[in-house]
């Protein structure tokens, strides 16, 4: 088993929890677990149930060492009949099971009424596919030996934990066979405003059974401590609304009173609970006849599914409609059609910015409240701020239509880069006018109570001494001066590129210059092209390398010198494992000959790290005085998170801690982000006590909803303001510390002028709020014609698509790859090419991870043909009934047929060609 196979089988934990009963594949494991280990699976299965069996029995399996255990597992799991999970495990891809999580609500909601009205044996036939033949057994069992609703009680535990990707539709369908009522109360999805409201009056339902109440985290709402007791009369009172807090009334009347307003209060006081309150005031108070539509906009996915569940399990029992739409839904969603037929619609922004763009959605007046949350972003580019560009263009353009209300919601509205308290007031006004806000609301009134609640953790910075002498930085600085010395001799020309002095190994700054020497050596031209592809080739090899190096150098600088090295040797493990050409082996031969050295260096103690030392005696100190503590490590990058879990890890003095990660999404470095699922499954490991640290990168500073700690620390992580005061609002226990670990002055520097402009943006806003309303309001006018006026002023054309027919090169060795007269576009963002001239250029390995996304199957990864460049392209994939390619453009240069000039791109919509779209009936011909 890999590492990255046994993190994510930790990461994805909870679903086996959920899912699987560990007896029902004990016997096909018994080669791998000892036999006392699997009686004492059986033993917790029999006393607590096969959750916490499956608890064990996942700690047992991580604990093997044995080559072969995992797919010994995923073996078991296929003969017991556990299709799903194992399907699940093998993509790393659990939608399908995180889907079914619905379900699962309606179905143990309806519990008391399937015990009272189900036969278990008569349905059993209906439903044998949905369960393991065990269960099937055991449920008969249990209806001959205790009864019907014994019988039935079982059916529904079996039912609650099945893998079966179709259980609720077979059961729909089963129960509507038998006529029995459950049947039309078996409905999830768009348009159920909850099952207590449909037919909870029948006589047959014993309504007495149904007891349904709203209870959220205190840490996600921040809401009362004595919330109202769950209602006693299911017919007539389903919901009983939370009391809110005096400060969060406070933070909600000017916009209860219709003001455009920013609410700026510290995380974890329940910002989102205070939306809630704005928005079902808005929703309840409009004159009858008319009806109020809400948006509320989250920037991340993970934040959009938060907030989703939560506006969804508030609403939905209010009769209210309540959907989401964001990037990953997008596609198989009509956008105009959902948010006419639904009251609250939860959106990822660049959604309502396509579609405002493409007139699919007409204007801004379809909307009565617009909700932006962490709405500090409004700015520049971001798509809040294209948003609000329409907003101001209706306002300022005198249009009749009515405009929504528009509420802010933020921890911090920051002060830019101002210095003074006016610069700091300007910057403020300027985010007003941005929202079109005429109201900053703080708690003022209610400061005692908001303090009881949330907790500013105390501040401590800790400068860390660097190591006295490091022997590796001096070998990897050797090699990386012969590499650049051999790439200096290729071509006289680029070796100037090489004189610039001062370029220090191991740093941000290096990484930039090696990137730009990179870029121009890619699009470097000579008449010979012989000659320019042997040249190109080199420095791609060359500058390659050069940049893993310094990889190498700032994590050593981080984290552990071996996990530096590693990180090298997976290099050129793969270095070795592609083309291999003279160079790589060059470069190879001079990396192994320093090998062992660096082993050496990497293993010495004396060589340790200061700043995990000083981590070490951090966390031993806090555990020590307080062994329930949970902490948030914050780190600047993924390679870091793995390094510093591997160094928790493999530290028995550390053994009290239980590390768990959280990255974000996207794709760097080849590496995958993590997946959403496996992004809730940490946090709700975090939350359940499972995980005491969280390791994690930017993800988790803004806006996730993340359980209670009460150490934060910042592992040489430092920001602007707004990111201090999210990253030190995750410690909101009493009592709370957090640190600042580095070496480096300029981070210690940076964190003191944070705090001064936090004080600085305090009085600001203070200052600010004793303007006069009407002053305040001709200010921010003022600002949206200025600010209009250079947007209209500045604004671009649609570039036009230059029809010239031109080549792609290979990025690495300049072979032709195709003509962009044949690159056609996949569904408005994939890019393939026609014609058979292509598809002896490439050649295809499998896909070292295989899945489908979006109607693509994704099969196989491409690369150039040419002898010796092996240059990633792209991938192979299956679209609809086609085998098609789909390539990258970074992966290739652009070279004008007439003039030769080349140009490279990193994004697909910066190079402005003609672009055709896919036709199947080319295929054809």
């Amino acid at each position: 088993m890999t590492s990255e196979q046994r993190q994510n089988l930790q990461a994805f934990g909870d679903y086996v929890r959920k899912t699987l009963d560990p007896t029902y594949i004990l016997s096909y494991l018994a080669p791998w677990l000892r036999e006392d280990k699997m009686e004492n699976i059986q033993a917790e299965r029999n006393n607590k149930g096969p959750t916490e069996a499956a608890s064990l029995f996942l700690e047992n399996l991580l604990e093997l060492r044995e080559d072969g255990w995992f797919r010994a597992f995923l073996d078991a799991l296929s003969q017991a009949g556990y299709s799903g999970l194992h399907e699940a495990i093998e993509s790393w891809d659990f939608r399908k099971i995180e889907k079914l999580e619905e379900h699962r609500s309606l179905l143990r909601r309806l519990q008391p009424h399937f015990k009272a009205t189900v036969v278990p044996t008569d349905i059993l036939p209906e439903i044998a596919e949905c369960l393991i033949s065990q269960e099937r057994e055991e449920i008969l069992q249990i209806c001959s030996n205790k009864g019907m609703m014994a019988g039935a009680e079982k059916m529904v535990e079996c039912l609650l934990r099945s893998d079966k990707e179709n259980w609720p539709k077979i059961l729909k369908l089963a129960l509507e066979k038998e006529e029995n009522k459950l049947y039309e109360l078996w409905t999830v999805g768009e348009g159920r405003k909850g099952v207590e409201m449909q037919d909870l009056e029948n006589d047959s339902m014993e309504t007495s059974d149904i007891q349904i109440t709203y209870q959220e985290d205190p840490e996600n709402l921040t809401l009362s401590e004595n919330p109202r007791p769950p209602p006693e009369v299911p017919h007539t009172n389903l919901y009983s609304p939370l009391k809110p807090r005096n400060y969060q009334l406070e933070l909600a009347l000017p916009a209860k009173e219709g003001k455009n307003t920013i609410i700026c209060a510290p995380t974890g006081c329940g910002k989102t609970f205070v939306s809630l309150l704005i928005c079902e005031h808005h929703l309840k108070n409009f004159p009858q006849g008319q009806k109020g539509k809400v948006v509320f906009f989250a920037n991340h996915v993970p934040v959009y599914e938060q907030q989703k569940a939560v506006f969804s399990e508030y609403f939905e029992r209010l009769g209210y409609r309540v959907t989401g739409i964001s990037g990953e839904t997008a596609e198989n969603v009509p956008v105009e059609q959902t948010i006419e037929k639904n009251d609250i619609i939860i959106l990822t922004p660049q959604i309502l910015v396509n579609n405002l763009k493409n007139r699919t959605v007409p204007s801004l007046s379809v909307f009565t409240l617009m909700i932006f949350d962490e709405c500090h972003n409004t700015n520049k580019h971001h798509p809040y701020n294209m948003i609000m560009f329409n907003y101001l263009d209706q306002k300022l353009g005198g249009s009749s239509d009515p405009l929504p209300q528009v509420i802010g919601l933020t921890a911090s509205v920051g002060v830019g880069d101002a210095k003074t308290t006016e610069e700091a007031m300007s910057h403020i006004c300027k985010l007003c006018a941005s929202l079109d806000a005429s109201v900053i609301a703080t708690v003022k009134d209610n400061l005692v109570e908001l303090e009881e609640v949330v907790y500013k953790p105390q501040k401590f910075s800790r400068k860390v001494e660097s190591r006295t002498s490091n022997e590796f930085k001096l070998i990897v600085s050797q090699l990386m001066r012969e590499t650049e010395c051999l790439a200096k001799n290729i071509s006289e020309e680029l070796g100037n590129l090489f004189q610039v002095q001062n370029r220090e190994f191991g740093t941000q700054k290096y990484e930039q210059w090696i990137v730009g020497v990179h870029r121009v050596c890619s699009v470097f031209r000579m008449p010979d092209k012989e000659e320019e592809s042997r040249i190109c080739k080199a420095m791609f090899l060359y500058t390659s390398h050069l940049r893993k190096y310094n990889d190498a150098l700032i994590i050593s600088e981080d984290a552990q010198m071996k996990d530096a090295l590693d990180y090298l040797k997976d290099f050129f493990n793969n270095v070795r494992a592609a083309a291999f050409d003279e160079i790589e082996q060059d470069l190879t031969r001079r990396f192994e000959e320093k090998l062992e050295k660096l082993e050496s260096v990497s293993m010495n103690p004396s060589n340790e790290n200061p700043k995990l030392r000083d981590l070490y005696l951090i966390l031993q100190e806090e555990y020590h005085l307080n062994p329930e503590t949970r902490t948030i490590l914050f780190v600047k990058t993924r390679a870091l998170v793995d390094a510093l879990k591997k160094w928790i890890e493999e530290n028995p003095a550390l053994s009290f801690l239980k590390p768990g990660i959280l990255t974000g999404r996207g794709k760097t470095n080849q590496k995958t982000g993590m997946t959403l699922p496996a992004q809730k499954c940490v946090l709700d490991a975090f939350r359940a006590n499972g995980d005491n640290i969280l390791i994690a990168t930017s993800v988790a500073d803004e806006g996730l909803d993340i359980a209670q700690c009460n150490l934060v620390i910042l592992y040489e992580y430092v920001g602007n303001v707004i990111k201090m005061i999210q990253t030190r609002g995750r410690g909101r226990a009493r009592g709370s510390k957090c640190y600042l670990l580095t070496s480096n002055a300029d981070v210690a520097e940076k964190e003191e002028i944070n705090i001064y402009k936090e004080k600085m943006m305090n009085d600001s806003i203070a200052r600010l709020q004793t303007w006069d309303e009407a002053e305040f309001e001709k200010t921010v006018h003022r600002m949206q014609i200025e600010d209009k006026f250079i947007r209209d002023s500045q604004q671009k054309r649609e570039p036009v698509p230059d029809k010239k027919n031109k080549r792609l090169l290979c990025g690495k060795c300049k072979a032709l790859a195709c003509y962009t007269a044949d690159v056609r576009v996949v569904e408005e963002c994939h890019y393939t090419v026609v014609g058979d001239a292509f598809k002896v250029c490439f050649m295809s390995k499998p896909h070292p991870k295989p899945k489908s996304f979006a109607g693509i199957e994704k099969r196989a990864k491409i690369f150039c043909a040419k002898q010796n460049c092996s240059h990633d392209w792209g991938i192979h994939v299956k679209y609809k009934a086609f085998e098609i390619p789909v390539i990258k453009i970074e992966s290739f240069v652009v070279e004008d047929i007439a003039t030769g000039v080349q140009k490279r791109y990193s994004k697909w919509r910066d190079f402005h060609f003609e672009k055709i779209q896919f036709d199947p009936t080319e295929m054809s011909t």
